[in-house]
C-alpha cells in the first residue's frame, strides 16, 4: 500500500517543469528573444524577471514564468494585434539561466547548479560531487515550493544506489533543494 501511495504521489506532484506536456516552462532568469516580422524595432531580448513577468513594447507587462514559449508567443500576438495588423511574433528561449537546482549539506561541492536537462536526484548529487563520508544516505530530502507551500520528498540514497525504490529518484524542478544531512 505504501509503494502504491508513493507511486501515485510522485506521478501527481513530481513532474518537472521541462518535462510537462507542451515543453519547457519558463522560469525567472530565463532569457527570451522576441521578434515581430517586418517590424524592425520590435526585435529584442527579454529577461523573465524575478516576479515571473516580462515587458515588451506595446504589449506591456505579462506573466511568462510557468508558461511555454509558445504560450507567451500567442499572448504577445494577441496583445500586439491592437497596434499591428496580423503580427507574426516569434519567441525563442536563448538561455535557461532560471532553471537551477540547489544541493546543500554533506556533499563535496554544495551549491547552485544549472539543470539544462531532465535532472534527477542521483544526477544532482553527482554534479555536487557525491556525498561526503558524513552524509546520511537514508535521510536525504528534496524540498520544493508548490502552490505557495513547501513540500518535502524523501530520498533514500542507499536503496536507490542498490537499484531499489527507484521511484524515489524523481526528476527535479527549477528551484528544488536537495538536502543531505549528517
Amino acid at each position: 500500500m505504501k509503494k502504491l501511495f508513493l507511486a501515485l504521489w510522485f506521478t501527481l506532484f513530481a513532474v518537472p517543469a521541462f518535462a510537462q506536456e507542451g515543453g519547457y516552462l519558463l522560469n525567472p532568469g530565463d532569457l527570451l528573444e522576441v521578434s515581430v516580422w517586418k517590424e524592425e524595432g520590435m526585435t529584442r531580448q527579454v529577461l523573465v524577471l524575478p516576479d515571473g513577468m516580462i515587458s515588451f513594447p506595446l504589449a506591456g507587462h505579462m506573466k511568462a514564468s510557468g508558461q511555454t514559449a509558445a504560450t507567451v508567443q500567442t499572448a504577445l500576438t494577441k496583445r500586439l494585434q491592437q497596434y499591428i495588423p496580423e503580427p507574426v511574433v516569434t519567441v525563442t528561449v536563448q538561455a535557461v539561466s532560471g532553471n537551477t537546482i540547489y544541493v546543500i549539506g554533506q556533499v563535496n561541492n554544495p551549491g547552485q547548479f544549472p539543470a539544462g536537462h531532465n535532472m534527477d536526484v542521483m544526477q544532482a548529487l553527482s554534479v555536487a560531487g557525491g556525498l561526503t563520508a558524513f552524509g546520511d544516505e537514508n535521510d536525504i530530502k528534496v524540498l520544493r515550493r508548490q502552490g505557495g507551500k513547501q513540500i518535502s520528498f524523501p530520498f533514500d540514497y542507499s536503496k536507490v544506489k542498490e537499484g531499489k525504490n527507484l521511484e524515489l529518484n524523481i526528476l527535479l524542478q527549477s528551484g528544488d533543494v536537495v538536502v543531505v544531512p549528517d
